[in-house]
């Protein structure tokens, strides 16, 4: 795919040029449903990148291009397998209701607020990113949504992004929109558009329901169907429409 140069957000201001979304969608691939839940050995690409090769090589031309603005784009969490997602999960869940006495119910909808159900997440696409500005040094956990924020520590990075992500096919996943259901807005997840795009329409095509149901992870055994369908419509589908 050709893409677009960078060009220096202080050149393109005084240009006047609006930048559009240059993506075009990655030719027909079939995709085993091993592969979209995170159960294949897929190949990946950049020492503490791990993205898909297209993915990878859009993400390095933008860490470069943000590199000359001064912000460094360090990727927090890229790739993460099924057997990943399940520890995570497993760990809230066990938290939740074990140190917290929450009930298991809420304790789920407590837990995707911010976290996939395993085998649902994007993450095991080799697609999508969580990044920061590197430069900044900061306490804590990074992925918090105030720390994007006016007076925060990635605000820059933030302001950058907003301007120039979708020129590399990148694009913010979980926005602020307010009328926007399922995972909280996500400041820091970036998706690759060319290739997240037909994954989750293969994705979709699969009966989602059916799959988790088969699951036996800790908490997995209070899935309803109609548990499962609200999560699919809300969480998986209410994204940025970009990426639908």
């Amino acid at each position: 795919m050709k893409r677009r140069s960078f060009v220096k957000q202080t050149g393109i201001a005084s240009l006047g040029i609006a930048l559009a979304p240059s993506f075009t969608i990655a030719k027909e691939v079939e995709y085993s449903i091993l592969e979209l839940m995170g159960k294949a050995d897929i190949e990946l690409f950049g020492k503490g990148i791990n993205l898909r090769a297209e993915a990878h090589d859009a993400f390095v031309e933008m860490k470069k291009a943000a590199y000359s603005d001064g912000i460094d784009l360090k990727v927090v969490s890229s790739y993460r397998n099924f057997s990943r997602q399940e520890a995570i999960f497993e760990r809230k869940f066990d938290k939740y209701t074990e140190e917290l006495g929450m009930d298991p119910l809420p304790a789920i909808d407590k837990i995707i607020e911010y976290s996939t159900i395993p085998g649902t997440s994007r993450h095991h696409w080799g697609t999508d990113v969580d990044l920061v500005d590197g430069y900044r040094k900061v306490e804590g956990d990074m992925l918090v949504t105030e720390k994007f924020e006016a007076g925060g520590p990635y605000e820059d990075f933030k302001k950058w992004m907003d301007e120039n992500a979708k020129v590399f096919d990148f694009h913010l996943v979980y926005t602020d929109e307010p009328r926007r259901k399922g995972f909280k807005y996500e400041p820091w997840h970036y998706s690759f558009a060319p290739i997240s795009v037909p994954m989750l329409t293969a994705f979709r095509s699969k009966n989602i329901v059916q799959l988790m149901k088969e699951e036996t992870f800790l908490g997995s055994e209070y899935f309803t169907s109609g548990f499962l369908k609200t999560y699919i419509q809300n969480n998986i589908l209410d994204i940025n429409k970009e990426l639908l």
